[in-house]
């Protein structure tokens, strides 16, 4: 199986690589996969890690995708259709072994699911810049999602920012707030175990029954209708919720009665698939960015457990069941000899 336990010399014609597909919900599988060998204008791409995306991934791993948004929620280079079977995932870093000269063994991110090897085009590769290594470069997707509430949320010098929910999303939120002159940040998570995080973030922490409120913006990343109701409760008057979180097929409720209109607050969305307010940026501009923005060695503190390519069905399960806390659990592959 080349890409697994054999290599070549040259691009091969034609291989068998592994994926990992969810068979059905809560059940996942590793599959052989047929890819051709790469054309003009084509890479392939032996993968060195990828990146479990807790909260969607979780999500598509338990079919909780509702039907009316199969289409928006596919990634890139996904097989198959919810909710199963489907090979989905979209945090993937690896050394291109043949393709155009200037990339041939370069470490490049690329927003594929988990698979031992994978030709696509040349263009949907970005290098790995010097100084992010390459297991780091996995959150590339994840920073990128920062990125873009940030320009969603457009905060001002001094301005009062409380991120609710510690997780991958809302660490790299608060990493990137706290690096603007005179943002207060504070990071609100439940688990009082990520204060420490919070720390070597550079930002201040709390747990929800403490949240200092009167905050000028509110980034909401728990995916909970308590974390969202918590974030609406803490703004001042004419405030804004910039709402991350992917509720999939879950209803939210939330109490509108009080407050919410006498003080103007406001509540938007924030989504990845649109680059926030920068039409003259693209998409792979945009991605760079997160890629060169990886060389803060800070982000190392999201890289929370790695298990080997063999194991993703069970670590799948487990992610989704909340035995394996994580933030980003990555995935090791089998070196080629």
């Amino acid at each position: 199986m080349w890409g697994v336990t054999s290599r070549t010399e040259t691009a091969p014609s034609g291989f068998t690589a592994a994926a990992f597909w969810v068979r059905a919900p809560g059940h996942g599988e590793i599959r052989p996969v047929a890819v051709a060998g790469p054309g003009p204008g084509e890479v392939l791409v032996r993968t060195l890690h990828s990146g479990v995306s807790r909260g969607t991934e979780t999500l598509v791993f338990r079919g909780g995708v509702p039907q009316s948004q199969w289409e928006e929620m596919r990634a890139p280079f996904q097989d198959g259709s919810f909710p199963g079977p489907v090979k989905y995932g979209y945090l993937n870093v690896g050394v291109v072994e043949a393709g155009p000269d200037p990339l041939v063994g370069r470490t490049v991110f690329c927003l594929h699911p988990h698979q031992t090897a994978y030709v696509v085009p040349a263009s949907s590769v970005v290098p790995v810049p010097d100084g992010v290594p390459a297991r780091r470069a996995v959150l590339a997707g994840t920073v990128e999602t920062a990125l873009n509430a940030v320009w969603d949320l457009a905060p001002l010098v001094g301005d009062r920012v409380t991120v609710v929910g510690a997780g991958m999303v809302g660490c790299s939120v608060a990493r990137l707030l706290a690096r603007i002159p005179e943002v207060e940040v504070t990071l609100v998570d439940v688990e009082p175990a990520r204060a420490g995080v919070a720390e070597q973030l550079g930002v201040a922490f709390s747990i929800p029954r403490d949240a200092d409120g009167q905050r000028d913006a509110v980034v909401h990343t728990s995916a909970t209708a308590s974390g969202l109701q918590l974030s609406l409760e803490l703004l001042a008057p004419e405030g804004t919720v910039l709402d991350l979180s992917w509720y999939g097929d879950r209803r939210v409720h939330l109490s509108l009665g009080g407050a919410f209109h006498s003080r103007r607050l406001r509540l938007r969305s924030s989504q990845v698939g649109v680059v926030a307010g920068r039409a003259r940026r693209t998409h792979a501009d945009r991605l760079a960015m997160a890629l060169r923005l990886l060389r803060d060695p800070a982000f190392d503190l999201l890289l929370t457990g790695e298990s080997p390519f063999a194991e993703l069905p069970e670590v799948m399960a487990r992610l989704e069941a909340g035995s394996l806390p994580a933030l980003c659990h990555t995935i090791a592959y089998p070196e080629v000899p």
